[in-house]
This record gives C-alpha cells, sequence and structure tokens, in this order.
C-alpha cells in the first residue's frame, strides 16, 4: 500500500489491504463525476455524446449472464437461499481462490473506488464500496447508488465491498466458474465479485440481489422489483411487470412524483428506493414518447452500447440496435425534475401487476384479493411478441416468478407471504392491468392503460360495479372512466366466443403448470387462488 498513489476524496481509516488488494497503481477515491468521465476520455475508453452524456461499450456482454452468477454456499446460506437454476452453488474456498487471482491482477492498475450507500430509508441503509477498474464503472456506481455527502464520506465504512475487473478472465478450470465472466456473491464475506463482463447492471442487480436477501429475512421488509410514484395528496403506488410491460413508462407520470423505477423495499414506514438513480433502456428513445428521460439523458448520464448516425461521431441514433437492443442509459434522480425527496413514500393505497397479455384474454383491468394477488406475484406472468426476429408475430408466454426470479435469493414464497400481510395489514387495492390488447389478440385488440390506471389512482373504480371472471375469477368493473364499457370483458368482444374460451383455457392451463413448483411451500390462500380451466383442450 504504501507504494501507492492515491487521489481525491479517501474516508479516514480506509485500506484496501483489508480486502486483500495491494500493491496496485494510483487509486482514485470518490472522484467527482466530471473527473470519471475525463478519465474515461482520457483513457480512450468513451465519448461524449452531443447531450453531454459520456457514451461507451461494454464489450462482450450487452446484457446480465444469469448462467455465470453464483452464490457461495456455506453455514450462512445452506438453508436459507433457493438453490438451483436462480442461485449457483459456489463452494468458499473457490470464492477465496478467485477473489485472490482478482487481487493478483489488479496489483500495478489503476484503482477507482466508489463510496455509496444503498436504501432511502435510514432504518435499513446500507453501506457499500465499488472498487472498479475503469473509470465508467465507478460513474454508473455514483449514478445508481445514493451519494453520501462530503461530511458522511469523511467517516465512511463499508459494510459490504463490489470488486469489479472486467478486464480479468477467469479459466473455468482452475477458477471453478462456467467460463470466463462471472458474478459471485459471498454474504459471509459480505462481498460480491464481478469479472469477464464490463456489463454494469452486473453491479446494480449484485446490490439488489444482497438486499432480497438480508431485508425480508433480517429487517422484515418487502424487497421489490417495481416502479413507484407518490400522488399530490401523498398516495404512493407501486407498478409490477416485466420488461415491455410499461412499469417505468406509466410510472414516470408528470402529475405524480417519481420515488423510484426499478428497486424498492416495504417496511413499516412505508415505501422506499434502494437506488439513487435510474437505469432505463433506451432503444427507440424519443423526445415526444418519453420526455422525461430524454431530458436525463445529459452530462454526468452514461450511455451503453448506442450507436451514433452514420453523418456524425457524437449524435445518439437510439433507433439502432445493432450492438444490442438494450441499450441503456443511467443518470441520478436528481436528472428527473418531478423526482420525490427523499425517495420515500408511505404504504402503497395502489398497486398494479401490469402484463401485456398478447393473447387478449385478461381484462383490460381488473381487482385482485389478497391470495390472487400472492398468486399472480408468483407468477409474474406476461405474454410478448418477439418482434425483434423477422416473421415471428406469434405471442410468447412468459412467467418470472415476483417479476423478478433472476434476483430472488430466497425461496419466492417467502416473498409472495410478505405481500400478502402486507397488503391485509395496509387494505391496499390490487389491480391487474393488461397493457397488451382487449378486443382481440396482437394485431387486432386496442390499448387504454393509462386511462385505467387513472381512474384505479382517481378512486373511481372504488364504488362501480364488479363481476367475476369465469376462468381467472379476478373481479373486472361494469364501467370504468374514458373506457368502452363492451371492453371490460374480453369474452364480449371476440367474435368466436368459442375461440375465446379456448384461449383462456390454454394460458389457465399454462399458469397451473407454471405453479406446480412454487405449490408445495404456498399456503392455501394462495392455491386457492388459481385459475380454473372451463373446458378441454
Amino acid at each position: 500500500m504504501a507504494n501507492m498513489n492515491e487521489f481525491g476524496l479517501k474516508p479516514k481509516g480506509a485500506d484496501l489491504s483489508k480486502i486483500g488488494l495491494s500493491n496496485m497503481g494510483d487509486v482514485y477515491w470518490n472522484l467527482e463525476p466530471a473527473e470519471l468521465v475525463e478519465h474515461t476520455l482520457v483513457n480512450g475508453q468513451g465519448v461524449l455524446a452531443d447531450s453531454g452524456a459520456l457514451a461507451v461499450d461494454t464489450g462482450e456482454f450487452t446484457g446480465r449472464s444469469p448462467k455465470d452468477k453464483f452464490c457461495v454456499k456455506d453455514r450462512t446460506t445452506e438453508n436459507t437461499v433457493w438453490w438451483g437454476d436462480v442461485n449457483i452453488p459456489m463452494e468458499p474456498a473457490v470464492f477465496d481462490r478467485l477473489r485472490e487471482r482478482m487481487a493478483a491482477y489488479m496489483m500495478g492498475r489503476d484503482t477507482y473506488v466508489h463510496d455509496a450507500f444503498a436504501c432511502a430509508d435510514p432504518a435499513f441503509k446500507l453501506n457499500l464500496r465499488l472498487v472498479a477498474e475503469l473509470p465508467w464503472s465507478a460513474l454508473f456506481g455514483n449514478n445508481m447508488f445514493l451519494r453520501p455527502s462530503k461530511d458522511e464520506l469523511t467517516a465512511f465504512n463499508p459494510e459490504w465491498h463490489i470488486l469489479c475487473a472486467p478486464g480479468f478472465m477467469a479459466d473455468a478450470k482452475v477458477d471453478g466458474t462456467r467460463q470466463h465472466n462471472f458474478a459471485a456473491v459471498d454474504f459471509t464475506r459480505k462481498m460480491i465479485l464481478i469479472g469477464g463482463t464490463a456489463y454494469t447492471g452486473e453491479i446494480k442487480k449484485g446490490i439488489f440481489s444482497v438486499l432480497n436477501y438480508i431485508l425480508p429475512q433480517d429487517r422484515e421488509v418487502l424487497s421489490m422489483h417495481c416502479s413507484a410514484n407518490i400522488g399530490k395528496q401523498g398516495d404512493t403506488a407501486v407498478f409490477f411487470g416485466l420488461s415491455g410491460t410499461g412499469k417505468t413508462t406509466l410510472s414516470a407520470d408528470p402529475e405524480r412524483r417519481l420515488i423510484g423505477d426499478d428497486e424498492h423495499g416495504w417496511g413499516a414506514n412505508g415505501v422506499f428506493n434502494f437506488e439513487g438513480g435510474c437505469y432505463a433502456k433506451c432503444i427507440d428513445l424519443s423526445k415526444e414518447k418519453e420526455p422525461e428521460i430524454w431530458d436525463a439523458v445529459r452530462f454526468g448520464a452514461l450511455l451503453e452500447n448506442v450507436s451514433f448516425h452514420a453523418d456524425s461521431q457524437s449524435r445518439v441514433d437510439f433507433s439502432n440496435g445493432s450492438k444490442t437492443e438494450n441499450t441503456r442509459v443511467s443518470y441520478p434522480l436528481e436528472h428527473i425534475a418531478n423526482h420525490a425527496v427523499p425517495s420515500m413514500g408511505g404504504h402503497p393505497r395502489n398497486i398494479f401487476f401490469l402484463t401485456c397479455d398478447a393473447y387478449g384474454v385478461l381484462p383490460p383491468i381488473s381487482k385482485l384479493d389478497a391470495g390472487q394477488a400472492m398468486y399472480w406475484f408468483l407468477s409474474g406472468y406476461t405474454a410478448k411478441v418477439a418482434g425483434t426476429e423477422a416473421g415471428i408475430t406469434e405471442p410468447k408466454t412468459v412467467f418470472s416468478t415476483c417479476f423478478g426470479a433472476p434476483f430472488l435469493p430466497l425461496h419466492p414464497t417467502k416473498y409472495a407471504d410478505m405481500l400478502g400481510k402486507r397488503l391485509k395489514e395496509q387494505d391496499v387495492h390490487v389491480w391487474l392491468v393488461n397493457t397488451g390488447w382487449s378486443g382481440g389478440a396482437y394485431g387486432t385488440g386496442v390499448r387504454h392503460t393509462r386511462a385505467m390506471v387513472s381512474a384505479a389512482l382517481n378512486g373511481n373504480l372504488d364504488k362501480v360495479e364488479y363481476t367475476e371472471h369465469p376462468v381467472f375469477g379476478v373481479k373486472m368493473p361494469l364501467s370504468c372512466p374514458n373506457v368502452p364499457q363492451e371492453v371490460l370483458d374480453p369474452r364480449n368482444t371476440w367474435q368466436d366466443k368459442g375461440a375465446y374460451d379456448a384461449q383462456a383455457d390454454k394460458l389457465a392451463a399454462a399458469f397451473q403448470s407454471n405453479f406446480e413448483k412454487y405449490r408445495s411451500n404456498a399456503n392455501g390462500e394462495t392455491i386457492a387462488a388459481e385459475p380454473k380451466t372451463r373446458g378441454k383442450l
């Protein structure tokens, strides 16, 4: 450590040798965003877009690699982690050897350290230290996590460490990995190792997985993969949904303040953001469709894997997905004008499960009781069209438990049971909103999403009459402002009623099949909410 040059704002007593790092090159502590941008440009690792945002390429990996995500299996985790395809076990000795080899790789290399918080509610604050090989990885950390003040940094003491070295390529035979890239978490050592990939989402989701383990078990906080906002009257709304269902778009409401767009906790005091920023998809981004995100892409923001127009070296072509359809931008919440300060709200009054049902089976909007909410939460359903593949127009059924299966260390029923408990304690309205097609399947139906969400938020659906869907059991309103009455019951909009019944039965059977892996752990109230088929398939 004595031979290293250190720059920036280093906390008192900070010592990287405590995590096995020594004899590195220059170490830069908690640099300002402008300094991190400058280092990236000088190193030739990125360019400035005409908006002022820094644009980088993440290289081989432009998304997460779920098959290369590991969790150390030891006394801490052996009987608590939900082991399987989502949580792949790694022996403690294998993790230690990997950490030692990463430390050897970092010797003589410049390093960027960023200290930050997770969890906006002070009662649950988690101190973390990101040690990164690349300056723009540290910029991502600055954007996405909560930023301490200079006074807080002076005495900062991290509980968790993230070591991120994209240039370190694992040797599968030596390191016990599947291939050269990996993301491994150790709950005993409180450390995350990321190597062989520069995709910054691994940093964000690593901490999300940590919180998904710690908070439900130790702090009685429900961790949620969702967006959230708050109205002028202080009413909090939460939006669950898989990619493409409108979660980010619907939560960015000009009439409501944004709490956060992706990761939240629900504790004794209400809902709070885990993060200090947003990590938004930006394929086909336009000022007309998403003005809040468009305006957030400015200096300090980090663009990943975007392309530029052919006649320019700085004007981003957001419609170009040649590198990946998963083009991204990270930016601090402060880049969104209408955001909540602090990033917290009370207990939610309304929760929305968003599903893009391309089959045209589900009602545009329906109300769920607590048992149904737990069932739909465990199912995490959507149906999407593979529009990026030429000639593919048939819908594809997708289930992702709790709307975030890749990030759940605990058994999904743990999260579902906590949700049911919270719903009953706080008397929350839960709405299933079909952001897909009503009045027919994909290509023939229409959408009424914004009007339905507004009606629920404004209380316009509290006193209307409801009828029960014969297969899914959800309650469908007989009227809804600004939505044609004839589409509220989807069966009425199909010319061929037999075709609707067959499609509804087929979808219900898919739910039943998907639920088998949770059935033995689910409570009776959840199981009773399972859809019932009407006829033979």
